[in-house]
């Protein structure tokens, strides 16, 4: 049986019921599991050391385990940010396809490049889909962290505009990519952005995938604003590792069924 893992602060099932419905779909001798690891290396030296084939990665080690791999694939290294690692018989390759599912819904949304966009949030995340925003064009982007040093270094990266507090600040697009509104958190309940600058945008992109309809979510469609849901950003980007892992790409009514499976009541 081959195995496949997940690495993340906060575990959930949604990935591995993504992955494991396509191997049995497939019919795949494959299983997914996801873990919570008190020490990354250590972790890191158990996928190459038990073979492990394939490693999705998730916050707050999108960054760090960089220094773990032995190789960067082109979507990773751009971006200084991973969010997968295949397994070649012990050579750790990174990559990330939070940027390519994030790039694939800029676009099949029509998100308009001229529109000003308010990203809130600084770490590897963030990076990607920063990334993806300057790469479809979009160049009035302000970058909302408190954090200046991680703030002022994405903004500078991509040659966008920085503030540690929203104030007054409006924007046609409105992106979430900070744990605000995640499922278990601290601030689980919270809006990522005051109601009065949903009110004033025009669409809202929350990348925080658990629950799918967080707050800003629920926000944007009570406020009729045109809304992109994490859970979306998740189904693409674990396509794309499910592609990696195991060089098979299902059709798109697995790839349905496999979605309304992950986003079922358990």
């Amino acid at each position: 049986m081959t195995l496949c893992i997940s690495l993340s602060a906060r575990p959930s099932n949604n990935g591995t019921r993504f992955h494991n419905f396509l191997y049995d779909a497939l019919e795949l001798n494959w299983i997914y599991k996801a873990f919570a690891p008190t020490n990354l290396e250590q972790a890191i030296a158990g996928v190459r050391g038990l073979g492990i084939r394939g490693c999705a990665v998730s916050m707050p080690y999108k960054e760090s385990v960089i220094a773990l791999v032995d190789r960067m694939d082109a979507s990773a290294a751009a971006i200084d940010s991973v969010n997968t690692i295949v397994n070649d018989g012990g050579v750790l390759t990174a990559y990330n396809t939070d940027y390519t599912a994030i790039a694939q819904l800029i676009q099949s949304n029509g998100l308009d490049p001229a529109s000003s966009v308010l990203l809130r949030g600084s770490g590897g995340m963030a990076k990607a889909t920063a990334a993806a925003f300057r790469d479809a064009g979009f160049r009035d982007v302000t970058i909302l962290a408190r954090n200046e040093e991680t703030g002022r270094a994405l903004a500078d990266l991509y040659g966008f505009h920085w503030r540690a507090e929203l104030g007054d600040a409006e924007a046609e697009v409105l992106v979430n990519v900070t744990p605000i509104g995640m499922a278990g958190g601290p601030d689980g309940d919270s809006l990522a952005f005051p109601t009065s600058t949903v009110e004033a945008a025009g669409a809202v992109f929350d990348v925080v995938a658990v629950p799918a309809e967080t707050p800003l979510v629920k926000a944007g469609h009570a406020m009729d604003k045109k809304v992109i849901s994490g859970a979306e950003v998740m189904t693409i980007q674990a396509l794309e590792q499910f592609v990696l892992y195991t060089g098979i790409r299902p059709s798109d009514e697995q790839v349905r069924a496999a979605e309304e499976f992950m986003r079922a009541p358990v």
